[in-house]
């Protein structure tokens, strides 16, 4: 174990607030990298999200911001933009989430990077893209779930029905958009190893929404047929959903017919598994609702730690739906160090999230707490502020 991050040495120059671009450098950080967080006097929104707030912070900036250090630089000042610059120079990565055409209006447009800094990575993250109809508009999670048609298939079964379609509890456009981001940039160092050239990688709101309808959206593009709300079900597998229990909540996934035939029998009804209306699955998906009546009757006769142990014993997919506060304090979670306590200056020890990504030479660390707005103007201007 080197004891350093995998991209130890990289030196980013995060120019995003809100989540999407914050979560994509944040990544970064945890990996090593030397994060730089520019901000306007009046910081990132994020910060004015609460409550809840910690320490004086809004829990909603701690969340995606560590291993980071900021600086407070108004852009709307010339001398500060030439800072910037300097800054950039400096720089490995730059991820922005301008409007179009910002960096071009202050001078840093693509012929200006061509020249002074050619092995710069640029990562632009927009609402839509820079081309198309859209792509003046801002971009907003909620409304790209909207957009994208991810809202179209989450929420009640029935169309129509009260209450959907429905957003995501995360902003998962957002999240995964960020995602997106840091893996176009890694990407792109790789291949700046083999060309010794930087170039721009774009990702976007909207894009990430409608490419992450992928097996729905395969669907439709196979069959032609409009796509459809299916509620906790799945539009190709069946039994495979949420049931009631005595005392909660039960989420099976039953994935082939060898899985639905054991799940018959432990529920004393084997014939299940032999009669021809379910005996395979593209049976079972066209019989969706019997099968489903069929399989709610016993499971909500017992309790859900019951039947998951008793599911599990024989190889049947299950788990309780928990509550948040529950995953958290799941033993697997606990196990997996998916909950970290990082010092903060003002928040004490701040109970955070863990690493999703395990490396088991370089490990993931928060190398710095979450920043306070400008903590780190002074240290790192000191470098690009001429006398």
């Amino acid at each position: 174990m080197s004891g350093e991050g995998a991209l130890a040495g990289l030196r980013v120059l995060d120019l995003t607030r809100v989540l999407a671009g914050p979560y994509c450098t944040m990544l970064l950080g945890d990996m090593g990298a030397e994060v730089v967080k520019v901000e306007s006097p009046g910081g990132d929104d994020t910060r004015a999200w609460g409550p809840p707030h910690v320490g004086g912070e809004a829990a909603y900036f701690l969340g995606v911001n560590r291993s980071k250090r900021s600086v407070v630089l108004d852009l709307a000042r010339p001398e500060n933009r030439e800072t910037l610059g300097r800054m950039i120079l400096d720089s490995d990565v730059l991820v922005e989430n301008y409007k179009l055409g910002t960096l071009e209006r202050w001078g840093f447009g693509p012929a200006w990077r061509a020249e002074h800094a050619p092995r710069l990575i640029h990562c632009s993250i927009t609402g839509y893209g820079t081309t198309g109809p859209k792509a003046h508009l801002p971009g907003y999670d909620f409304v790209l779930q909207a957009e994208s048609g991810l809202m179209s298939i989450t929420g009640p079964e029935a169309p129509g029905q009260p209450g959907g379609p429905v957003k995501h509890g995360v902003a998962i456009v957002d999240l995964a958009t960020g995602l997106f981001a840091s893996n176009a940039i890694l990407g792109a160092l790789q291949a700046r190893h083999r060309t010794g050239r930087g170039q721009t990688v774009e990702v976007s709101l909207f894009e990430t929404g409608v490419a992450m309808l992928a097996n729905v959206a395969a669907n439709h593009l196979a069959s032609g047929r409009p796509a459809r709300r299916f509620g906790n079900g799945h539009p190709n597998i069946v039994p495979y959903r949420t049931f009631a229990t005595a005392d909660g909540e039960l989420a099976l996934a039953v994935g082939n017919d060898a899985q639905f035939a054991r799940l018959a029998a432990v529920l004393g009804e084997p014939g299940w598994g032999t009669d021809p209306r379910f005996a395979t699955n593209a049976a079972r998906v066209e019989h969706r609702e019997t099968v489903d009546a069929m399989v709610a009757g016993p499971l909500a006769a017992r309790g859900t730690a019951e039947w998951v142990e008793a599911l599990r014993a024989d190889g049947i997919p299950c788990g309780a739906v928990n509550q948040v506060h529950e995953a958290l304090a799941d033993p697997q979670a606990v196990a997996r160090d998916m909950v970290v306590s990082v010092p903060h200056p003002t928040a004490g020890e701040l109970r955070m999230l863990g690493f999703p990504i395990k490396m088991t030479d370089t490990p993931l660390r928060a190398s710095r707490p979450p920043p306070l707005l400008g903590e780190h103007t002074d240290e790192v201007l000191r470098a690009y502020v001429k006398p």
